[in-house]
């Protein structure tokens, strides 16, 4: 990690509040179901990202997609997936383990 790797980083708290401020998006956690199981973002859906092709997802590519995961890799390649699939608003919220908001446990 770099020194000015803080600089670059997402805010996913700030990424979770512009999702709830967003008519119609949708929240995706992209990590394997036991993780999500144990702890997730209220109103996110499981979508682990070796299931993303055959996940059932907006027919709209318009719909704002909200992508996260536990670091922030798995949300990286989820993101560029959904990108090369036609979605044009994909926002990469990073990992679930820089959230401090409300969590279902």
């Amino acid at each position: 990690m770099g020194i000015f790797n803080h600089l670059f980083c997402v805010d996913i708290n700030r990424g979770v509040r512009n999702f709830q401020d967003t008519p119609g998006a949708v929240l995706l956690d992209v990590r394997a179901p036991q993780l999500y199981a144990r702890r997730h973002i209220p109103g996110s859906r499981n979508v682990p990202l070796g299931t993303l092709h055959q996940a059932e997802l907006p027919a709209d590519p318009e719909t704002p997609l909200f992508v996260y995961c536990l670091s922030g890799a798995r949300s990286r390649q989820a993101a560029l997936i959904l990108r090369q699939a036609g979605y044009a608003h994909v926002t990469d919220l990073g990992g679930i383990c820089n959230y401090h908001g409300k969590v279902v446990k």
